[in-house]
């Protein structure tokens, strides 16, 4: 429709997102880190490769079941799935990747209570009957590791395409980019940021770049024009918007889904709570 443009939440024009995979100990610091600058993450879990609890607060690679239950319940950020035991599921057979993907939900699920939404691809490497084999198993978005350098809302959420990972060179020029971009009143579409990696990346084993993520989380915090949200909570949004249901004339519009939603129609901002019907000016 001509001159309808999506916003977020507080009729905002940009969103940032961030996924962190395979629940390591270094995800206890992101999170702090996230956190206290009111920022929202993903983060993706191999139900099956928890270490056992006598390991709890050990040197180990990943949380235990415990800490992992400890850590991400209640704190604001959304748990995805990671297959259960994070394989190359385009090497496996049809049978053993549906399980992989199927049970790291079901488990998930049963740990954390409510539903999983989503997954991050093992290794970001997947073919086009897995992304059928997550279509059907009820994943509603599958994130891949290729970056888009754009901001772009995505078109194919199965496949999706982060914009960069924390590590990449460009970081802070596309944080820039982001910040600096003034859409206020302006007919164009949104912006999203989404940033992914492994907080395991940020040890000393890796360079100890803590400095790095903690720069670019300080700059882009904190911004009035910015939603901070989870990967799950924009996918909802967004469908929420794309089910509006606009009058053939479009003098009115209903929201028929369960959360306000905000858009931007000819020169005009505005707000609908979940049922309401709006009469458009």
């Amino acid at each position: 429709m001509a001159n309808l443009f999506l916003r977020f939440p507080g009729n905002r024009h940009k969103a940032l997102t961030f996924s962190y995979d395979d629940g390591p100990r270094e995800d206890v610091r992101l999170i702090d880190l996230f956190r206290r600058l009111g920022l929202r993450a993903t983060f993706n879990l191999n139900s099956g490769s928890f270490p056992p609890e006598e390991k709890a607060g050990s040197k180990t690679f990943r949380l235990t079941k415990k800490e992992a239950l400890d850590l991400y319940s209640g704190s604001g950020m959304e748990v995805a799935a990671h297959t259960l035991t994070h394989p190359r599921l385009e090497e496996m057979g049809a049978g053993l990747a549906a399980y992989e993907i199927m049970k790291d939900k079901e488990n998930l699920e049963e740990m954390f209570g409510g539903f999983v939404s989503g997954i991050a691809y093992p290794y970001g490497t997947y073919s086009d009957e897995i992304v059928e084999t997550v279509r059907n198993a009820g994943l509603i978005y599958a994130r891949t590791i290729e970056p888009s350098y754009s901001f772009e809302i995505p078109k194919d959420w199965l496949r999706l395409k982060p914009t960069c990972h924390h590590g990449d060179e460009r970081l802070m020029e596309l944080a820039e980019s982001f910040v600096s971009a003034d859409l206020t009143g302006r007919d164009r579409d949104p912006l999203l940021f989404y940033v992914w990696g492994h907080s395991f990346e940020f040890d000393e084993r890796f360079g100890g770049t803590w400095d790095v993520i903690e720069s670019f989380s300080s700059y882009v915090a904190g911004r009035n024009d910015i939603w901070y949200a989870t990967n799950g909570e924009i996918f909802e949004y967004i469908e929420a918007f794309n089910r509006l249901r606009f009058s053939t004339d479009r003098s009115y519009v209903r929201n028929e889904s369960y959360i306000p939603v905000s858009f931007f129609y000819n020169e005009k901002d505005y707000t609908a709570a979940p049922g309401e019907v709006l009469i458009l000016d």
